[in-house]
């Protein structure tokens, strides 16, 4: 089977993206696949490589450059390989797959996944209702409030209401909300914009903050818990990993501390009792149903020292790295890498049967 590995894109989030692209061409099945790795570069460019057989020999040749001439160059320092300049239907088709590891706007959003569905193009993941909800978290907490799923308290905003109505809006937050608040961007991931506030001063440099990110935000009521991430796969029938743990030096990690710094641990599986995993995994398996995924998320929680549970968000297109948590929770549960992807495949090629036989019934 042919594989389209697209990633990079106009995201704040691209350099997560190259890396999961490198992680998963490290791991497939070269006996059972070929590969063609595209890369979105910053500006939206597509840019193809040639066919791959086997894993490419470093990272930094996934960053590419178009050019007349294909050439993927490896080094130790940053040197850009060469590709060809693409629109998506050069590289798009009903015989290819599509797997893309793109993260946060224009890629896990459901704006790519539109444009599968418009080529009719088998692809690995959430669809486009999936991803646009699990993408932006003030539809998503709607969606998992009218599930009965627990959440924090928490509010919203608009740009427009904070740039005509200040005052009112803040003593709105401060009426519905007690400090410490954390407030992020409504459609952005890997804690990109996201700022912790415990008074009116810091949460105005917060919202100013976030406002540079998107044109909506959700402000949510702070909480003292841990912070509990669970892997979800499947399609119809999901299927929930054990629960693995973010271990907290310090009240919040930003996306430095995550990505650049590198001073988040992971402990797997969580201490918790047998109660709280089977009601987080319950938790887990109704949040992706709530939001018809498929294929893969990542549900995050906060579990108070009361023992309180809180559903904080739906990641439709978690991190891949090998070192990220949605695949050390899995390899905890049984589940190697590859078998994770040989899995993701499976279940693609599923959802796109039952899409494609859904349309020939429908058009009998």
């Amino acid at each position: 089977m042919k594989l389209t590995l697209i990633y990079g894109g106009k995201s704040p989030e691209h350099e997560i993206s190259v890396l999961t692209a490198a992680s998963v061409m490290r791991h497939l099945d070269y006996s059972e696949h070929v590969v063609l790795p595209v890369y979105i570069n910053p500006q939206g460019q597509w840019i193809a490589g040639t066919e791959c057989h086997e894993p490419l020999s470093n990272d930094t040749t996934l960053y590419m450059e178009a050019s007349d001439t294909v050439e993927y160059r490896s080094s130790t320092q940053y040197e850009t390989s060469l590709g060809r300049a693409v629109v998506p239907s050069d590289v798009l088709s009903p015989e290819t797959l599509a797997f893309p590891v793109l993260h946060g706007p224009n890629g896990e959003d459901g704006t790519i996944q539109g444009l599968f569905e418009t080529l009719e193009v088998p692809y690995v993941g959430c669809g486009v209702l999936a991803s646009a909800a699990g993408m932006d978290k003030i539809v998503s907490k709607r969606l998992f409030r009218e599930a009965q799923i627990p959440q924090v308290p928490f509010t919203w905003i608009r740009r427009y209401q904070w740039e005509n109505e200040q005052e009112k809006t803040l003593q709105r937050i401060e009426g519905e909300l007690v400090y410490p608040l954390f407030v992020k961007p409504a459609n952005m991931g890997s804690s990109v914009g996201i700022s912790y506030a415990d008074n009116r001063e810091a949460l105005l440099v917060a919202i100013e903050k976030a406002f540079r990110y998107d044109r909506r935000l959700i402000i949510e009521q702070g909480v003292n818990a841990r912070e509990v991430e669970l892997a979800v796969m499947g399609n119809d029938d999901p299927v929930v990993s054990v629960p693995g743990e973010l271990v907290k030096q310090q009240a919040f990690y930003d996306y430095d501390s995550k990505y650049i710094n590198n001073t988040v641990e992971m402990q797997i599986p969580a201490e918790l009792s047998e109660d709280m995993k089977e009601q987080l995994q319950h938790y887990a398996r109704q949040a992706y149903l709530a939001l018809d995924c498929a294929g893969l998320t990542r549900c995050d929680f906060f579990v108070t020292y009361n023992n309180d549970i809180y559903l904080n968000e739906v990641n439709t297109l978690p991190g891949f790295t090998q070192f990220s948590m949605f695949p050390s929770l899995w390899e905890a549960t049984g589940k190697s890498y590859a078998e994770i992807l040989r899995e993701l495949i499976d279940l693609a090629m599923e959802r796109y049967q039952e899409r494609e036989a859904l349309a020939l019934e429908g058009n009998e």
